[in-house]
């Protein structure tokens, strides 16, 4: 299969029929070489992170846009113009490959129209990247209700640094298993195997690796030593701080990296109980809990409604990592700004708030609940806390950082984490104990 005509297919699903990059891409992927492999997944997270900019150049030497059956072409032209701005491919290969994919889309006939734009692209390529720089919009390719939003909580200056570090490719991070070994060790082994890592100031459990690369050449992955897990998420664990004999609830546990963390720091909890309303996504929680040899009651449940799967008694420490609008791992899902909206926010705030009141009266006297989203938005993090609070009587916060006020007149509740903030994704947590 022509590696640009699979790109193009899988943009064409993304942006055209909102479907999930993380869906649809690892199928395809299955059956390609490891070369093409790395190649498509480049084309397609590349034409994600600079889809307007790169639009904006196809209007430029186009006189009407491709529709319909021909809308897979569109996206193929884009592939096209990311190798030539982005890429180290030649720009002959780039072009022919390109074209070839027209023919592996059954649209042989329109082989020349597709080299007729690529080829004017080449000669206009200067004079249009200049007047794409001149047009925020193109220069930080996010759409218009997000970069509002963020310069609304975040000042431009930080917003635009923001969005910058959303168009970088997030880096890879380990989680050693403290079951196994410590990070020190591990790390030895990872140099052994000629994989350069970082330690991480903030994690005992977190390193870094220099460059990506596939799990199965990690000492040790399939014995369960170490698990692929951002910085940021791999906070949440150790910021529970479950304790020998606690009865543990990870709702919204999927795919279960959390719920595994908090295992292999304590393994002396009464129990673990992991709870998704995500059918198939818990799959992946039992997946994860078989490699690393843990075990926890695996549920499939809403977490805003416990009634349906609570088993009746009260929890020591809850994980709720809630339902989000996923805006701190946009460099690692660059669908993720494509397929949201702004009408979705007010919904998943709302749901948050019913699983947050909900669980509390899961949570014993006395017990801990951390909350935590992939979000950097107010609305679901701060205010969502801030709102909390004064509604719960027995809720209290417990600081987990002292930090700059960086939201415009309002007094932080929590951690936020900001993308690429020590090299980590952008998240949030909030840690309520209720009184006793």
């Amino acid at each position: 299969m022509n590696v640009r005509a699979l790109a193009a297919k899988i943009l064409n699903q993304v942006v055209e029929q909102g479907q999930s990059l993380s869906n649809v891409l690892p199928p395809v992927q299955q059956d390609l070489s490891p070369k093409d492999k790395a190649l498509l997944q480049v084309l397609c997270y590349g034409v994600l992170r600079t889809l307007p900019r790169l639009d904006f150049f196809c209007r430029s030497l186009m006189d009407k846009a491709l529709k319909g059956k021909q809308r897979d072409l569109h996206f193929l032209i884009l592939v096209g113009f990311y190798q030539l701005l982005y890429t180290r491919i030649p720009s002959h290969a780039a072009v022919g490959e390109t074209v070839n994919g027209a023919k592996e889309l059954k649209k042989q006939a329109l082989k020349g129209m597709v080299n007729g734009v690529l080829r004017n692209f080449l000669r206009e390529q200067e004079s249009l990247v200049e007047k794409a720089n001149k047009q925020p919009a193109l220069v930080y390719c996010h759409p218009s209700w997000l970069v509002k939003r963020l310069q609304a909580a975040y000042g431009d200056e930080l917003a635009a640094q923001i969005m910058h570090n959303n168009n970088q490719q997030a880096p890879m991070w380990l989680r050693v298993n403290a079951l196994h070994h410590t990070r020190d060790q591990y790390q030895v082994l990872l140099n052994d195997a000629g994989l350069l890592s970082f330690s991480s100031e903030f994690n005992d459990n977190a390193l870094r690796l220099e460059k990506p690369t596939d799990v199965y050449k990690l000492p040790g992955f399939t014995e369960g030593w170490v698990s692929v897990q951002d910085g940021a998420a791999q906070l949440a664990a150790h910021y529970l701080d479950a304790q020998a004999g606690d009865l543990v609830l990870d709702a919204c546990s999927a795919p279960g990296g959390k719920t595994v963390h908090v295992l292999e720091l304590q393994k002396n909890i009464k129990q673990m109980v992991a709870v998704d309303a995500d059918a198939k996504r818990l799959l992946r929680v039992q997946e994860n809990l078989d490699r690393l040899k843990l075990k926890a009651s695996v549920i499939h449940g809403d977490a805003s409604q416990p009634g349906s799967w609570w088993h009746g008694e009260l929890f020591d420490r809850i994980l709720c990592d809630a339902p989000c609008s996923a805006t701190g791992v946009i460099r690692r899902h660059p669908d993720i700004r494509w397929l949201r909206r702004e009408s979705d926010i007010a919904g998943l705030v709302s749901l948050q708030k019913n699983i947050l009141h909900a669980l509390w009266d899961k949570l014993k006297p006395g017990g801990i609940l951390l909350y935590a989203t992939c979000s950097i938005l107010p609305d679901e993090n701060d205010l969502q806390i801030q709102d909390f609070l004064e509604s719960r009587q027995d809720a209290s916060l417990i600081p987990l950082i002292v930090q700059d006020n960086l939201q415009n007149n309002i007094q932080n509740k929590g951690r936020q984490i900001l993308p690429n903030e020590d090299a980590m994704d952008g998240f949030y947590y909030a840690k309520l104990q209720k009184s006793l």
